[in-house]
């Protein structure tokens, strides 16, 4: 926990925000007399229950359609009871985008909001700030030392090509607005902005103005603000840094404040990686090398140390490098993923020479005098220590309730991970969210599994929590068709692979169908590369671009030349299937080529379904079918971002009308009407479907 303020709030007038929002909210309400904004009767009705929430300090779970307006819906009652209970109200989500959205628009709305009604006023002084990890920060002060250390023409601290970045970086850093690495374009070297980002030893409140320093410059806006957005990401690690189990001081920034977190169907996948180890060959690497890379003959201990507190970094390297090395040989020589069920899978040969760095950065603290450097070696120290700990609760399977296993990736895979999740996070999230005595909200469009949220609370341990659903105001049957393949061939038997050519041509003739954007939609890699492959030329034949995750750009990249193409093709992975909002003809169709189930082999997953067995549960019914649901349902939202959205959904998987378990995705569709085609009559269906038309064959209806 961040702990700014000593503040314990005041409560405020029972009742009081539930009167203002239903002011705000209701038919002719001040959301549409001040500003002219639809009233929504989903927007209104989560607008009450997130404060009936706040005011009685009660967990909820609410899935809020596309549409719903869910960002006003708590915002609002958000601010509200922010200013009236003097306390900070903390907004998380997972996508840039919405985040974007939020500090852009929604909180401009609520400011202009505030300000047009008289009876609201008070509250448009409300104070925000954007809550970024303090690696994204430059700090001027260790800026400044860092020039210093490269001024001479034989700086130890950092190469002589990277000078440029310093310079730049200070160039830069005299009229940045925020001082975060994501304004500085291009980037410059890792290991310049190593030298230069804020850190927890040397950017500390004694060390640097908050004046001239831009982490602590944001770091003081959080004592004052109302609001506080920040992501999943490290709102978990917050959490798991500054909570540990035990401590009875809980919360983000304090112990009693308030948080939405929207996007929440992340939630339990964020918290699982968040709550284990994970520990690389890259990252230990880096560590030691900032004190002394052998190679270059740089780093920190090359002016401050001896030629034996080198020779002991150096041992270091060398041992870390030989002990994944050992991991590779023994683990990862057939496959790039391999749980480990017992301990001592080899020897761990990293101790010993990682207690001997930490022993001589140690000597050094208590020898130098320089205040700045001692806390710059306490933070490599820490960072050492922390890494030579969980090698060894990594070779012992120290948690009885975690998953441990070991991957191979990169781009020529070198990068050797060491990792550990818990079997179930929902003891943790109930700690972390639930028994704090604070409210916490959770949002999303994608809760539940169309019908109930029990799953969902079951996952996150919510089970104090209330739970509401109010479904996407859309027009789906009028504005959306949907049709399903009956003649897409099987996955191969324990392969889980396509036909790959059936599956490339059914997608080349569906992206015909009409001439705006197509998202694609893949659960592999390789089935995304391969279908790239053999539709690439096709597609340039008939002059529509074709875009491609992993292979055509950053995510980013390929979003803007997307919505820029008009009708372009879009091939995405896993992160596509969320999170991606193209309204407009840009976007009129969608494809899922199969449904996305995880990976049962994954180590994690394999405990999972282990556990579930032993307790007499079904893994696939439990598990595996609610977790393609929920991402099921993400990637049909693609689709219809707004109330003039049109388009189709095409659904390349044939097992949701062959299998027992298809049901369940049927009932997930937008709407019960849907074409059933094959290869031999795909065009007379796709004719003979009358366009945006509730005059369908109902080839499924809800019971």
């Amino acid at each position: 926990m961040i702990g700014l303020a000593e503040q314990t709030g005041r409560p405020a007038q029972p009742g009081n925000l539930s009167k203002l929002v239903d002011a705000i909210f209701q038919p002719g309400g001040h959301l549409e007399s001040a500003l002219g904004l639809e009233h929504r009767p989903e927007q209104a009705d989560m607008a009450q229950s997130v404060a009936d929430a706040l005011e009685a300090d009660t967990p909820l779970l609410f899935e809020a359609g596309t549409g719903v307006g869910k960002s006003l819906a708590y915002l609002i009652p958000g601010l509200l009871h922010s200013i009236d209970s003097e306390r900070p109200f903390v907004v998380s989500s997972h996508t840039i985008a919405l985040q974007e959205q939020i500090r852009e628009k929604d909180l401009k709305i609520c400011r202009d909001l505030f300000q047009s009604v008289p009876a609201l006023q008070k509250y448009a002084h409300f104070k925000t700030a954007i809550m970024l990890g303090r690696a994204n920060y430059c700090c001027t002060t260790r800026l400044a030392a860092a020039i210093q250390e490269a001024g001479g023409a034989q700086s130890e601290l950092l190469p002589n090509q990277a000078r440029e970045d310093l310079v730049r970086l200070t160039q830069w850093a005299a009229t940045a607005e925020n001082g975060v690495l994501q304004e500085l374009s291009p980037p410059p070297l890792p290991e310049v902005w190593d030298q230069v980002n804020a850190d927890s030893s040397t950017c500390t409140r004694k060390n640097c103005d908050p004046a001239i320093c831009f982490h602590q410059r944001a770091r003081k806006k959080l004592f004052s603000a109302n609001c506080i957005v920040l992501n999943h990401s490290l709102l978990f690690s917050l959490i798991n840094a500054g909570m540990p189990p035990g401590d009875d001081q809980r919360g983000i920034l304090l112990p009693e404040d308030f948080v939405v977190l929207d996007e929440a169907h992340r939630i339990p996948s964020i918290a699982t990686d968040h709550f284990g180890l994970h520990i690389s060959s890259y990252g230990i690497d880096r560590a030691l090398k900032r004190l002394y890379n052998p190679r270059t003959r740089r780093g920190q201990l090359k002016k401050y140390g001896s030629p034996k507190d080198l020779q002991a970094v150096e041992n270091a390297i060398h041992a870390c490098d030989e002990f994944f090395q050992a991991i590779n040989e023994t683990c990862l020589r057939k496959k790039p993923v391999l749980r480990i069920r017992q301990t001592g899978i080899c020897q761990n040969t990293t101790d010993a020479p990682l207690r001997e760095v930490t022993k001589r950065i140690d000597a050094l603290i208590e020898k130098t005098e320089d205040e700045r450097l001692s806390d710059e070696l306490g933070d490599h120290r820490r960072r050492i220590a922390a890494n030579r700990l969980g090698i060894q609760n990594f070779i012992e399977l120290a948690e009885e309730d975690h998953v441990y296993w070991v991957e191979r990736s990169g781009k020529h895979g070198n990068l050797t991970t060491l990792r550990s999740a818990p079997l179930d996070v929902a003891p943790h999230l109930q700690q972390a969210l639930f028994q704090r005595g604070s409210s916490a909200i959770l949002t999303s469009a994608t809760l539940s599994n169309g019908q109930s949220l029990d799953n969902f609370r079951d996952k996150v341990g919510g089970h104090c929590a209330e739970t509401e659903i109010r479904h996407s105001p859309f027009d789906y049957p009028n504005n959306c068709r949907i049709f399903i393949a009956s003649d897409t061939p099987e996955p191969e038997p324990g392969k889980g692979r396509l036909d790959l050519e059936h599956l490339a041509e059914s997608i080349v003739w569906c992206a015909r169908q009409t001439p705006g954007g197509t998202l694609v939609l893949f659960t592999s890699h390789q089935d995304l590369r391969a279908a790239q492959q053999r539709t690439v030329d096709t597609f340039r034949k008939i002059n529509r671009p074709l875009f491609c995750q992993g292979i055509d750009g950053p995510r980013s990249e390929l979003l803007q030349r997307f919505r820029k193409a008009g009708n372009g093709i879009l091939f995405g992975t896993d992160s596509f299937w969320t999170g991606i909002d193209v309204p407009g003809p840009a976007l009129s169709q969608v494809i899922l080529t199969r449904l996305p189930f995880e990976n049962p082999g994954h180590p994690l997953g394999e405990a999972r379904f282990e556990y579930i067995r032993s307790r007499g549960g079904n893994p696939f019914a439990e598990l595996a079918i609610p977790e393609a649901l929920t991402k099921f349902r993400q990637g049909l939202g693609r689709l219809i971002r707004c109330q003039n959205d049109r388009g189709h959904l095409i659904i390349l998987d044939s097992r949701l009308l062959r299998k027992p378990y298809g049901k369940h995705f049927l009932q997930a569709l937008p709407h019960e009407h849907f074409h059933r085609f094959n290869k031999s009559n795909c065009q007379t269906v796709f004719n003979q479907a009358t366009l945006f038309s509730k005059e369908t064959d109902t080839g499924f209806s809800h019971p």
